[in-house]
């Protein structure tokens, strides 16, 4: 049997790179279509996915764009066919309070936070629709299930991916499709860096990415709709 093809945005770091590394490891001969922005981080990943076993290909985008989306969904077409598993992980953070972010700052977070999951689902469900099958992965954050000073643009953006997934998950369930959203709090990565938290109390990256894995091993007959991961201290 073919191996499935698995879509990560946001692939060239952090959680992203992590989740290619698990599939890769953990599904020999995986199929691999990375995407980022940053076209030689998105290299390193993919040559560590490749010494895994993974058969990997590199699709530079912005996916908070609509032209680039739809020439990415050509290119991943013409290179694997369809997309058996989605992972909407693309996303980028900044804060401040509701009365100083600008607007081009609040447009910004919402199109590469919620606006990307939007499009880049649009483009590449329907064939998980014809062939009554596939898995959507939306990750959103703790900060798409609790406010918090400073997140006027960010958590909007993340509770917006928690309300996308539902409607998703409502429309794609009679069609073979399962639809989990992922909450995690602090972890190990870039998005991390000058926060001030010890990385002590936050999770590694590989246990965030390790739980996509998991769920996507479940039967068919299961489906896990929603993932909060927290550190062991759950305060952040």
């Amino acid at each position: 049997m073919k191996k499935p093809v698995v879509l990560i945005t946001g692939a060239s770091q952090g959680i992203g790179a992590a989740i290619a590394k698990v599939f890769a490891r953990q599904i020999r001969g995986v199929r691999l279509a990375l995407v980022a922005r940053t076209e030689r981080n998105l290299a390193r990943v993919a040559a560590a996915c490749t010494k895994l076993g993974a058969t990997v290909a590199t699709f530079p985008c912005d996916v908070a764009a609509e032209a680039p989306v739809a020439a990415l969904a050509a290119a991943v077409t013409t290179r694997f066919g369809g997309v058996d598993v989605l992972i909407n992980n693309a996303g980028t953070f900044a804060g401040a309070p509701l009365t100083a972010m600008s607007v081009a700052e609040f447009d910004r977070l919402i199109a590469a936070n919620l606006r990307s999951v939007f499009l880049v689902s649009r483009a590449f469900v329907p064939g998980m629709i014809a062939r009554r099958t596939g898995d959507v992965f939306n990750m959103s954050s703790i900060a798409g299930l609790i406010a918090y000073p400073g997140g006027a643009a960010y958590s909007a953006a993340k509770f917006g991916v928690s309300g996308l997934s539902k409607v998703m998950r409502a429309e794609l369930k009679g069609h073979g499709v399962r639809v989990c959203c992922v909450y995690p709090g602090a972890t190990v990565s870039p998005s991390w860096r000058g926060s001030g938290v010890d990385e002590a109390r936050m999770m590694p990256a590989d246990d965030v990415a390790q739980a996509f894995y998991d769920v996507y091993r479940l039967s068919r007959r299961t489906v896990v709709e929603e993932i909060v991961l927290r550190p062991q201290g759950g305060d952040v």
